[in-house]
């Protein structure tokens, strides 16, 4: 896991000038305790707070849904699909007046494909948070890290050969389409709204069975590489096969011997001849482990991680204040 960052001493108010005279100001310090309000819970579903320290080993937060906090809150956080809900109109106007260092963060974790109404959010956010790794707050949906002690790592027996979990079925997505040639060359189970149910495990314990699972994300975009990588292939170990955004934006995440990517092959037919081969070799099979012996998956938890992570973020930035002058642009990018 990402160790704790220890943020700057604590302050209270009237600790930081206004923006305008930062050049000559003391430094910002955040008070000991930084107050998020989540202003829209994520799709409409109230949870129970997380406690950061506990969880995550962070210090001095406070998260709430209670609106009644607006004036005191250090950070707002926004939840995109809520946000184009709701419409720009359901933003806080006040009275009271928005704090002059009160910070608004834009969140979303849905790919630009399905992110509408980014056109009419120009320069009302000063942070962004989302799996993007040029976000002011980067949550990716996984990680890899290096645990103190490595633990040996044990292959689940594989009995099956290639699994694949949907719940959107679109003929018109590129996952739906590729599918389609690759079973014309090999077996594929599908799980799901469209296919068999689940083992009573779940996904993990029903592809864990598996050699290969279809990691296939249902839009292309950089840096979007979801929960069907991390955990429905990584945390079932199982060989991902990826159609996503290119090799190379994946290899910023993970080993390039740790997946097969689609656009290895010049088509579908010679992919599945690859994974019969691989099928009956296993030592080349094997090879797409060796990772294992150096890392281990960190699965991101929902919406926890990400609550908690806001507060770290305001507690280490300082004085730093910034508007999103164009978060359509940048987003599509």
């Amino acid at each position: 896991r990402a160790p704790h960052r220890a943020g700057p001493e604590c302050g209270g108010e009237g600790a930081a000038e206004t923006a305008g005279d930062a050049l000559t100001a003391a430094p910002f310090l955040p008070p000991c305790t930084v107050t998020v309000l989540l202003w829209w819970e994520p799709f409409g579903r109230p949870r129970r707070t997380a406690d950061c320290r506990r969880r995550y080993n962070i210090t001095g937060c406070r998260l709430s849904a209670d609106r009644s906090r607006l004036g005191e809150a250090q950070a707002v956080l926004f939840h995109h699909r809520d946000l184009a809900l709701h419409g720009a109109e359901g933003l806080p106007r006040g009275p009271p007046p928005r704090p002059p260092r009160q910070l608004w963060v834009w969140m979303n974790f849905e790919s630009p494909s399905h992110s509408p109404g980014l056109r009419g959010l120009a320069g009302l956010f000063n942070w962004t948070m989302s799996y993007r790794r040029d976000s002011d707050i980067f949550v990716p949906y996984g990680y890899l890290y290096a645990p103190p002690a490595p633990r040996p790592f044990v292959l689940p027996r594989k009995t099956r050969l290639v699994a694949w979990v949907i719940s959107n079925w679109n003929e018109e997505h590129a996952r739906v389409r590729y599918y389609r040639q690759l079973k014309e060359h090999l077996a594929i189970d599908v799980y799901g709204a469209w296919g068999l149910a689940l083992a009573e495990g779940g996904v993990v314990e029903t592809v864990s069975a598996y050699k290969f699972y279809l990691a296939f994300e249902n839009s292309q975009h950089t840096d979007y590489i979801t929960e069907k990588l991390w955990r429905n292939a990584f945390a079932a170990s199982t060989v991902p096969i990826v159609l996503g955004p290119h090799r190379a934006n994946y290899e910023r995440f993970i080993p390039p011997d740790s997946f097969i990517h689609v656009d290895d092959f010049p088509s579908p037919r010679l992919l599945a001849t690859y994974l019969k081969f691989l099928d009956k070799n296993k030592t080349n099979y094997r090879r797409y482990f060796a990772w294992r012996k150096k890392y281990e998956v960190h699965v991101t938890s929902f919406w926890d991680e990400h609550f908690c992570k806001v507060c770290e973020a305001v507690r280490a930035a300082g004085n730093q204040i910034k508007t999103v002058q164009n978060l359509a642009g940048w987003f599509e990018s």
